[in-house]
């Protein structure tokens, strides 16, 4: 494992470096698109025309065929029927028409007559009677009233027989004509109708009493007022076709249709369909490798995107994203081996898949957002990679019961904290696995048989246990191999069996006690400062372990002994205090404890100084450098380190109070952190004037809750009564 961890510190050092975080990702893609390729890879077919199906072909995708489509449209425009308009306004002006002539002809009736009285009027003996107008003449005037068209276009015998004719038999002859051609005119009158409703018009005018004269003037001019008024409209046309086309839906392969049967004919119309749907050897399609591509980029972005948006040191980022990389390739390996077994025709051979693996890892050892991620990511892999029998390129059903079943691992598993859990995360995983399978089977109203249930049964069951198996079988290997810290592994640490655990006690059971005591302050103190209350709570317990080497020269292990101090100089004896740190470290170095938790026994004390010894020092030699009374250090470099230092100082200190009144607790507490501060042995880490200021309140609350007073009983004495 150390070797492991070595080398895999190494990977991680060049991750630092931007090109290999990117070729990281570049290798990383490249697993994914070889994973997959095969499941996109479209199925090529040696089919020839008019030669015999040897097995039942279906469509692996939705595609629409153009060509019938426009096809249909085209037979669909071909029957729409050509729009004709009536033009409802010739009606109106054929009238007007024919109403003016009548009207101009009254009217040269009128003038004449008019003229006629003038002359009479001034006619004397000398001058002869006035002549009236020829007939001749009259239709000469009637002529200029009308237009040249209309006057060409009637004979002179209309006009004549209008102008011989009284005012009120036109007007009667007007009212017949217009109501004949208004009768004739407001139906449609199409190009080849004409004649016809001109005859309509002549039989309507034949049977009134009019005059001959004036009848066949009153025909003629009605059959003149008579014209086409339907007209083909190329505009409405076109509409009514365009609609007719857009109402034509397109005609498309459905993904699963059965294109040809097995045993028939492959006739023109199916190996078109076959070419449609890329089936055919010939066709050569890249899209759905492009597609794949697509998805791995944005299935990458999105985890660039996270880490790099990840608050975290950029050491611990890299560590981070190597540990993903690793176990998302795995799960995904793991997922493509099973996924091989398709080729047996095992019937949800896909359920089988330890789904809850990588949320489960990646929750407990990186972050549970990641893990969210991770299981998303892998629903979209899994229903790709678990695509055989389905129709088209993603089997959702097999999605979404890998993603349910990685975040049930990631659900039951928030709240657990101890290793031997996740197994009953995984029962609880097999349990909701079930319920998803059972959702799938009944939401198409599937019918299967008992032995199909007892099937899916038993394969949800082993995926969530075999997803916790593996998870508790690789977290040892994860650990050690890439230095992670746990939740779990803290935990596992914080048992009192463990081996160095049991050496403080029985070695050194001051020693012990005061670690318990300073754990206790550090964890409430961290957790005030949102640091991490459980790692200062197992770096406590460790972190005076070099005292079991000499547990003697330390006061809490004297127990009612004589102090081996007042026999040695002040530099021996100094230099036996210091020496715990440097041998703790050493023993939790020999016995592969976290980088963390080595860290603190190292830092616990930073470079402080040896008060007592150095003035004993001092006043035997003036002489005496400081440097000689100081620790080795290094100073505290996280928050965890400097709680446990400062919590070490003060539970010893008032440990030592002979009345801790909450008043000299907190003074006594104040001025150790002022020391320390004014040291400038919490200049390397991370804390903050007001964080500093919780920590202070955190412990001084807690060690008032440890020193508070007692109700002092009296001393109850028995009388014995005697026989």
């Amino acid at each position: 494992m150390e070797i492991l961890h070595q080398y895999f510190l190494r990977i991680r050092k060049l991750l630092d470096i931007t090109f290999f975080r990117i070729l990281f990702f570049i290798v990383l893609g490249l697993v994914l698109f070889a994973v997959m390729f095969n499941n996109v890879k479209p199925e090529k077919l040696d089919i020839d025309m008019f030669s015999i199906a040897e097995k039942t072909i279906r469509s692996p995708a939705t595609v629409e065929d153009k060509k019938s489509t426009e096809r249909k449209r085209k037979e669909a425009r071909d029957q729409v029927q050509p729009v004709y308009t009536l033009k409802n306004e010739y009606t109106q002006n054929r009238v007007d028409l024919i109403t003016s002539i009548f009207k101009a002809a009254a009217e040269v009736n009128d003038e004449v007559k008019e003229t006629m009285k003038k002359q009479e009027a001034a006619a004397t003996e000398e001058q002869p009677a006035p002549v009236e107008p020829s007939s001749a003449e009259k239709v000469t005037l009637l002529k200029g009233k009308l237009t040249t068209t209309v006057t060409k276009q009637l004979s002179d015998q209309v006009f004549t027989s209008l102008i011989l004719s009284a005012n009120e038999e036109l007007s009667i002859a007007k009212d017949l004509t217009v109501t004949a051609i208004n009768n004739v005119m407001t139906k449609r009158i199409p190009a080849d109708e004409v004649e016809n409703a001109k005859k309509r018009v002549e039989e309507e005018l034949r049977y009134t009493t009019l005059n001959d004269s004036l009848k066949a003037a009153a025909i003629e001019l009605g059959r003149y007022a008579v014209i086409q008024n339907e007209f083909y409209d190329p505009s409405a046309t076109e509409e009514l076709r365009q609609q007719a086309a857009e109402s034509v839906d397109p005609v498309k392969i459905l993904q699963g249709q059965v294109i040809v049967d097995e045993g028939e004919l492959i006739n023109q119309e199916i190996f078109h369909q076959l070419q449609l749907v890329g089936l055919l050897k010939t066709e050569k399609s890249f899209k759905p490798f492009v597609g794949l591509i697509m998805l791995i980029v944005t299935i990458l972005s999105a985890v660039y995107f996270y880490f790099y948006e990840m608050k975290a040191e950029p050491e611990k980022r890299q560590t981070f994203l190597l540990l993903f990389g690793f176990i998302f390739s795995l799960s995904i390996l793991i997922m493509k081996l099973i996924s091989m077994l398709q080729i047996f025709n095992f019937s949800g051979i896909g359920y089988l898949v330890p789904a809850a693996l990588s949320g489960i890892l990646i929750k407990i050892l990186i972050d549970e957002r990641l893990a969210i991620l991770s299981s998303i990511i892998l629903a979209v892999c899994g229903s790709i990679l678990f695509n055989e029998g389905v129709s088209g390129t993603l089997n959702y059903s097999e999605g979404i019961y890998i993603l349910f079943s990685s975040l049930a691992g990631i659900l039951f598993l928030s709240s657990q904290n101890q290793r031997t859990n996740i197994l009953r995360a995984g029962l609880f995983t097999g349990f909701v696995n079930l319920m998803t399978l059972l959702a799938l089977m009944f939401l198409p109203n599937g019918q299967f048989s008992g032995l199909e249930y007892g099937y899916y049964f038993v394969t949800a069951l082993v995926s969530g246990i075999s997803s916790a198996v593996l998870a508790m079988g690789l977290l040892p290997f994860f650990e050690a191999s890439f230095g992670i810290l746990s939740t779990m592994r803290l935990i596992e640490l914080s048992n009192p069996n463990h081996p160095l655990l049991r050496k403080i006690l029985m070695e050194a059971p001051g020693t012990y006690h005061h670690s318990v005591m300073v754990a206790n302050l550090s964890e409430s103190a961290c957790e005030a400062i949102g640091a991490n209350g459980l790692l200062a709570r197992v770096g406590s317990y460790y972190h005076d372990i070099g005292k079991t080497r000499r547990p003697n020269f330390f006061i809490e292990n004297q127990m009612h002994r004589d102090n081996p101090h007042d026999r040695l100089p002040p530099d021996k004896s100094a230099s036996i205090i210091i020496a715990h740190v440097i041998d703790g470290s050493a023993i939790l170095r020999k016995h592969h404890m976290p980088k963390e938790i080595v860290e603190i026994a190292e830092q616990h004390h930073g470079t402080s100084l040896l008060k007592f010894f150095y003035h004993k020092a001092v006043q035997n030699n003036p002489d005496t450098q400081e440097e000689d009374f100081r620790y080795p250090g290094p100073k505290a470099q996280s928050k965890e380190s400097a709680v446990v230092g400062i919590a070490d100082s003060v539970e010893a200190a008032v440990r030592s109070l002979s009345q801790p009144t909450p008043e000299a607790i907190e003074s006594l507490v104040r001025k150790i952190v002022t020391d320390r501060l004014q040291d400038g042995q919490l200049n390397e880490c991370d804390l903050t004037l007001k964080e500093i200021e919780m920590v202070t309140h955190s412990l001084c609350e807690t060690l008032k809750g440890i020193f508070h007073s007692r109700i002092e009983y009296p001393e109850l004495t028995k009388k014995v009564k005697q026989a």
